[in-house]
């Protein structure tokens, strides 16, 4: 009788610390809006939420990678959201201003199994999503399809390019290729880019698509325009494979979402344990299968169709093209002032 009761109470104890070991409460996630939202909240909010009843979820968007960041900043004092997804070259800028707060990695098993160009300095929020450049075009009215960034030279496509300039990170992107086209080191200097590319500009409808440039194809306004690939690929689908999407043949750059840790967080336990279920396996795999964007998890089994849609491929891994964000943030001012000077001032 005694040792019943004793193993009962055992139980019991055991029950309790389990249940107190579980995360519980509220946390607000900022991220994209539109199909990012919708794509995310089913492939990892909603489950995680069924893994961890005692957690509610909520979903925050605040704009553009920029915008969430001055968001954050006007709540330094008394913080609302929790974790912040946004691009790496904005997120280095909120790690150095203490916006966000570094990882317990002992909380956050799943960092020994990213990509090591996941892997951000310091101990800060990993890279959670790789997207990459792309072109998109119209496979109805564009045949032969374009293989590359050179191939927009090509008289055919005259006054029907939608090429998205600096400061918006395609434009970084686009700068990188040319001066891979240009057989110079970007990292040394731009000037061959620049010249070909005010070469390019008097061919170049638009250097702002809005609302970009999938729309403005299926719109019948362009018949080529850059992009990224996980969106791409969703309006490839839809369009049933009207729009086309190019990997080219001159590689790629990573665009790198990174998942951080609000500094301040009111519920940081919550918060943490959300960042290493969006990290793990299992919620990498149903978001690139989702929508495309390539794991950071380098353990995550990703179905063969459609690993071979996202740079996770690694015919297409090993075609991408090495970019210090962070080095980025350093040049971004100039960069973009000769865009302005050199490129969209020559059309």
């Amino acid at each position: 009788m005694l040792a019943r009761a004793a193993l009962a109470f055992a139980a019991l104890a055991l029950s309790i610390s389990v249940a107190r070991a579980q995360p519980s409460g509220e946390i607000t996630v900022m991220a994209y809006a539109g199909i990012f939202q919708d794509k995310y909240t089913e492939a990892v909010i909603k489950p995680f939420m069924a893994k961890f009843p005692q957690v509610k979820v909520n979903y925050h968007t605040a704009g553009n990678s920029a915008q969430m960041l001055g968001t954050l900043r006007a709540q330094r004092s008394s913080p609302q959201i929790d974790v912040a997804i946004l691009d790496v070259s904005v997120s280095n800028v909120g790690n150095k201003e203490g916006v966000f707060a570094k990882l317990d990695a002992a909380k956050v098993p799943s960092l020994k199994e990213l990509h090591p160009m996941a892997i951000v300095p310091d101990g800060f929020g990993p890279a959670v999503t790789f997207d990459h450049w792309v072109l998109v075009y119209d496979a109805e009215k564009v045949k032969p399809a374009p293989t590359g960034l050179a191939d927009l030279w090509d008289p055919r496509f005259k006054g029907q390019i939608g090429l998205s300039a600096m400061p918006n990170i395609q434009g970084i992107a686009a700068t990188v290729l040319a001066s891979k086209i240009a057989g110079e080191d970007h990292k040394t200097t731009i000037d061959g880019a620049m010249k070909r590319l005010k070469d390019l500009a008097p061919s170049v409808q638009t250097f702002d698509p809005q609302p970009d440039g999938y729309t403005l194809i299926l719109g019948n306004t362009l018949t080529v325009a850059s992009g990224w690939n996980a969106r791409a690929q969703l309006y490839h689908d839809e369009s049933k494979q009207r729009l086309g999407v190019v990997f080219p043949k001159e590689g790629s750059v990573f665009q790198i979402n990174t998942i951080n840790l609000v500094a301040g967080s009111k519920n940081a336990e919550a918060a943490t344990a959300f960042i290493e279920y969006a990290l793990g396996r299992e919620a990498q795999k149903r978001f690139t299968e989702t929508m495309f964007y390539a794991p950071t998890n380098a353990k995550a089994e990703i179905a063969p169709a459609a690993a071979s849609r996202t740079a996770a491929a690694p015919a297409n891994m090993a075609r991408m093209i090495a970019l210090d964000w962070d080095w980025v943030t350093t040049i971004r001012d100039g960069w973009n002032n000769r865009w302005r000077r050199e490129v969209i001032a020559g059309r």
